[in-house]
């Protein structure tokens, strides 16, 4: 069994934010209803790269069974409010206030069902100046400050990923999992409101944090800006290394074994990672000097000798052929209206529990079982009042 078998979760949802969320519920084996509007979540559309399917929607939705319903007629609103009604969980990433207009706040449908455990995500948040303010993922990562702490001295870039979703995700997912750990306790379900401003306002900590001194720390493209050497050097082939030094042994354990250099670790430029950090291209140019003789390969085994953290610089295509993630089977496939796609294993590892990973469903493949589950439901619940 599964860890959330006989977990039900309704969801209103679109993008990313909601849906990873509840993709992850639906790995760990929850049945995930998506409610998706006529045409289906706009994500749908995004691209075509996965056998005419989008990366985006393929990535976020496997494992969901899908009901596409007009809220705005009545009946589907009704058909609606049933589901939620018989739900474990209800999750919406509505425009704020959309919910609430159609019947579908968190007090009105926590007063006809107790146990229901509600999750609204938002760009802002339910209150306060932005929360009617329109929110995507960019647009999030701008307000948050991480645009302003990414890219190189000379410009400042977005996250290649979109963190503003993920995070909100991921704290809507571990949210939901505290409130139904919550509800074995005490019989009642819980309201949760998630901002993707304030989730990734918690992984701004570092920046954000470092700012208190009056100056937030600098853009330094993929070097680090508050630890050295920590980044990419170029290597005699052409090519770079990237490398991690995180304390002073380490420092020494690079001047030694791997620059040939021991008396460099005394430098007093170079002996403390505040004067590492403030001397950083004279450092990265007695690096180099240092890796000018030495392919990358040869770099790299020089540096894992010595035990300094390394890596090499892969491509997305790349990394779907990483060999560890070979060696530990993290690659699997899940049927699609496309056929069978490959599809990475969620990073959450249960002994003895194999992630549900189901098909990545059609627009509206499930609206008519529902539809007759919930017509038979009916009859039933009228017997159990009377």
């Amino acid at each position: 069994m599964r860890a959330l078998e006989g977990v039900t979760v309704v969801s209103v949802e679109q993008a990313i934010a909601a849906p990873l969320a509840t993709r992850h519920l639906a790995d760990l084996g929850a049945r995930v209803i998506k409610v998706e509007r006529p045409g289906g979540d706009f994500a749908r559309h995004h691209d075509t790269t996965v056998n005419g399917l989008s990366s985006h929607f393929v990535w976020a939705n496997r494992g969901k069974e899908s009901v596409v319903l007009d809220l705005k007629d009545p009946g589907d609103a009704a058909t609606m409010r049933a589901l939620v009604l018989g739900a474990d969980v209800f999750v919406q990433n509505l425009a704020p206030g959309a919910a609430a207009r159609m019947g579908l706040g968190a007090e009105a449908l926590r007063a006809a069902a107790p146990r229901l455990i509600t999750c609204g995500i938002s760009g802002y948040g339910t209150e306060g100046p932005y929360a009617h303010k329109k929110a995507y993922d960019l647009l999030v990562q701008c307000e948050a400050g991480v645009v302003s702490v990414t890219g190189t001295e000379a410009e400042p870039a977005k996250a290649g990923i979109p963190v503003a979703d993920i995070a909100a995700a991921m704290y809507a997912f571990s949210g939901i999992l505290t409130a139904l750990f919550r509800r074995e306790h005490t019989g009642e379900g819980a309201v949760l409101d998630i901002s993707m401003l304030e989730a990734l306002g918690e992984w701004m900590g570092f920046p954000l944090y470092y700012a208190q001194s009056g100056a937030a720390p600098p853009r330094t493209g993929a070097r680090h800006a508050a630890i050295a050497p920590y980044g990419p050097f170029g290597v005699g082939d052409g090519s770079r290394v990237f490398l991690s030094v995180q304390n002073d042994r380490e420092w020494r354990a690079l001047c030694a074994t791997v620059l040939g250099d021991p008396g460099l670790a005394d430098d007093p430029r170079f002996a403390a990672n505040p004067g590492r950090v403030a001397n950083e291209r004279e450092l990265s140019a007695v690096i180099e000097a240092g890796f000018a003789g030495l392919d990358a390969a040869g770099a790299l085994a020089r540096l894992d000798a010595a035990g300094i953290a390394n890596a090499r610089l892969r491509t997305p295509e790349e990394f779907a052929a990483h060999p560890q993630l070979a060696a530990r089977g993290r690659w699997t496939r899940v049927p699609s209206p496309a056929g069978t796609i490959p599809a990475l294993k969620p990073p959450i590892d249960i002994d003895g529990e194999e992630p549900a990973m189901g098909p990545v469903p059609d627009v509206g493949e499930h609206t008519e079982a529902i539809r007759a589950e919930l017509a038979r439901a009916r009859p039933a619940a009228a017997e159990e009042a009377s």
